[in-house]
């Protein structure tokens, strides 16, 4: 009887390692997303490839977007700032933090950051997976810590079967936090507006404002905002009114260089008609006061733009020749874009 016990005993021993070994072998299925790249949009940049959006990466980074978690006093989410409605901006002059703090700056929208190379609005982060640390503790924005979010985030049941899921595991470390924030950002692609079903001959004409609109937009505009994301990309000193907090120097505050004072980056015109204020402050209410801000002439700076220096600090422009141009900048709005994260 011992006997016939201690071999079932082994038996059942071995089935269970069996089905343990079964269990780690079974595949790891995370299928990757495929993303429609807009036709002759600029290269993406090197990050994504090493961090392509997979089904549930993209279903974890959405939810950590709108986490508010995130803050020190469970407040404030990513979506907090990046309203998705306003193209993922949030109509605030300067953003607005934990316990009402405003920030340095003017919140940037979300869009088309896979094929960006810098970020912010001085291009201190080159890779999306490090920005998100950054809002997380500045004392303006979240005011936390990312121990402080990880120890709240493992309490959470659906959290940890989202992240085991997405990584094979459910260890909930900061860069898998990072990389399926990232994964989310990703996807966030603008290319459905007017304009593009313009040029796709989809069936849409502009009017004849719009079509003026343009014509002036490529004399006026275009040597800053130019590409399929409507910015270089560059960062330039356009003599917009100045900031009056000590701590802000542009682009100078990364490289620490004197000929990047108070440059920033060229801002993407796509979905601007919801993206006021305008500026890295919010310096202007609408897109007519930044039209009549550069027709009535721009601050002096040694730095200052060659194309604004060439002509004598200003871009003349008439009455008529803003409206039109606003005509056009508004086919760059993308209704499906901010209608598709909507909750």
């Amino acid at each position: 009887m011992k006997k016939v016990i201690t071999m079932l005993s082994i038996f059942l021993l071995l089935l269970s390692c069996n089905k343990e070994d079964h269990i780690e072998m079974l595949p790891f299925e995370n299928p990757e997303m495929h993303l429609d790249i807009p036709a002759g949009f600029p290269s993406l940049n090197t990050s994504f490839a090493k961090n392509r959006p997979t089904k549930y990466g993209v279903e974890l980074g959405e939810k950590l977007f709108n986490e508010k978690k995130f803050s020190g006093n469970n407040t404030v989410s990513c979506a907090s700032c990046h309203n998705p409605s306003m193209a993922f901006s949030d109509n605030q002059a300067q953003a607005i933090g934990v316990y009402d703090r405003v920030g340095l700056r003017n919140t940037p929208p979300l869009q088309n950051l896979a094929f960006m190379q810098f970020y912010n609005w001085d291009g201190n982060i080159l890779q999306l997976e490090k920005q998100a640390l950054v809002p997380i503790i500045t004392h303006e924005e979240m005011n936390s810590s990312i121990l402080e979010v990880i120890s709240k985030l493992e309490t959470d049941h659906q959290y940890r079967e989202l992240f085991r899921r997405t990584f094979g595991d459910d260890d909930i470390t900061p860069d898998k936090i990072y990389q399926s924030l990232a994964q989310y950002q990703y996807t966030l692609i603008s290319a459905d507006s007017k304009y593009d079903k313009v040029k796709r001959k989809q069936g849409e004409t502009f009017t004849e404002r719009e079509a003026r609109g343009l014509g002036l937009f490529k004399i006026k505009c275009a040597s800053c905002h130019s590409t399929e994301l409507f910015t270089d990309q560059s960062f330039r000193n356009v003599g917009f009114p100045l900031n009056p907090s000590i701590e802000e120097a542009g682009r100078a505050r990364v490289t620490g260089a004197e000929e990047d004072f108070m440059s920033f980056r060229v801002p993407s015109l796509r979905n601007a008609e919801y993206t006021a204020p305008y500026g890295s402050f919010g310096q202007f209410a609408t897109l007519k006061a930044v039209l009549d801000y550069f027709d009535e002439g721009v601050l002096e700076a040694q730095n200052l733009d060659p194309i604004l220096k060439q002509n004598e600090n200003r871009i003349p422009l008439s009455e008529k020749e803003k409206d039109d141009i606003i005509g056009f900048i508004k086919t760059l709005s993308d209704s499906s874009f901010v209608g598709l994260y909507q909750k």
